[in-house]
């Protein structure tokens, strides 16, 4: 009898002692410089906030890296992946975001040599505005490109929105300032153009960035998790480090 009790004793204590199975989070992203890239230190400063919020809770993070379209693809069509980051807030029954992991200045870019001066968006009614495909802007930003109100030319990527609005194909394009003083210092397809570069003056919105995961059990399982994570690390130290600020 007493024997029995005894192994019932260390049986339950093996069982409290065990540590929790890590999980792993697969996560696509892209290369958007510095919050996120598969050469960056720390892989940007966007995985570096979520790789933290994800192991403070005893998880792994495993962050793969494609183009933005294929990157909200898989999320919407893969099941191997429970969300895609960093992306804005929207209005979408598919997905359900994280907490904000950090945020960044949206604005436009304007050449050097033809400033322009803007109160409200219906002011650049005569200006085509480069924006990328796929990327969420602002509601306000996204819903006058729609209807018609506001002229826009979409690309791929920044590096072609910079490279059009240095050589003053467009005359401005949406971009968040930090990509762009990462690109005009790293980016060689820039090096012809990166003197006629700045942001405007006025800014769109200091934009949260999220993960959003899909709207499934496993995506919020680790919206969950994640969430937990971010409340138990300082997000802000974390940007402005990787950041350099």
């Amino acid at each position: 009898m007493l024997k029995h009790l005894f192994t019932l004793i260390l049986s339950a204590l093996l069982l409290i002692a065990a540590p929790t199975r890590a999980d792993v989070l697969t996560i696509p992203s892209l290369e958007w410089p510095p919050y996120s890239g598969k050469n960056l230190p720390d892989q940007g400063a966007s995985v570096a906030v979520v790789r933290a919020a994800v192991q403070v809770m005893g998880h792994e993070l495993k962050v793969e890296f494609y183009p933005w379209s294929r990157t909200v693809y898989l999320v919407k069509n893969d099941a191997k992946y429970a969300g895609y980051f960093p992306e804005y807030r929207y209005e979408t029954d598919d997905l359900v975001f994280s907490d904000p992991i950090g945020s960044g200045p949206l604005g436009f870019v304007e050449n050097v040599n033809r400033p322009i001066e803007w109160s409200t968006l219906d002011d650049l009614a005569s200006h085509t505005i480069g924006v990328v495909r796929g990327y969420v802007n602002t509601p306000e930003l996204d819903a006058l490109i729609a209807n018609g109100s506001l002229k826009s030319s979409d690309v791929t990527s920044d590096t072609q929105n910079l490279q059009k609005v240095g050589r003053e194909r467009i005359p401005l394009a949406v971009v968040d300032a930090n990509v762009l003083d990462y690109l005009k210092e790293n980016d060689p397809a820039l090096s012809p153009v990166k003197a006629n570069l700045q942001m405007n003056k006025k800014l769109l919105v200091d934009k949260k960035l999220y993960i959003a995961f899909a709207n499934n059990d496993v995506g919020q399982k680790w919206r969950n998790i994640v969430n937990q994570g971010l409340k138990k690390i300082d997000v802000e130290q974390i940007m402005k480090e990787r950041l350099g600020e």
